[in-house]
């Protein structure tokens, strides 16, 4: 078992080390625990519930810490000023055939509807959000 709680241990650094997340530091840590208790001679049972008792600790007692720091701030861009204006419907908009296209600002959009209505050229829409380069619009 010494062996498997090595192997664990380095799978579970290596995964870590790979990722752009902490995704596996908490297990790994608990699988040094089974190590540990492995090297003096508990039974199998002792180091499984070692393992899960130490992941399970370091998990909850770091997870929101870490979560605070590594969240990804949404940074508003230019076009988040369109939301709530006015469009015109330069392109049919169906969101079943993925097509459709809106005018704002002198540029021209990808356009779908938010409820999945369907609506003709030239009518107007009030933008309602922006996804990606998408405007999800509605009639307005």
């Amino acid at each position: 078992m010494l062996w498997v709680w090595i192997a664990l241990t380095v799978v579970l650094v290596i995964i870590e080390a790979v990722t752009v997340q902490l995704v596996t530091i908490w297990f790994a840590l608990g699988a040094v625990g089974g190590l540990i208790a492995c090297a003096f001679g508990s039974p199998i049972w002792v180091q499984i519930l070692i393992f899960a008792v130490i992941s399970t600790i370091v998990l909850a007692a770091t997870r929101p810490f870490v979560k605070r720091f590594t969240r990804a701030e949404k940074s508003p861009t230019n076009a988040d000023r369109h939301i709530g204006q006015i469009a015109i419907v330069t392109e049919d908009i169906d969101n079943e055939l993925g097509k459709g296209a809106a005018r704002v600002g002198g540029l021209e959009w990808t356009a779908r509807t938010v409820d999945g209505q369907k609506i003709e050229k030239d009518e107007k829409v009030k933008i309602e959000a922006i996804e990606g380069a998408k405007l999800l619009v509605k009639k307005g």
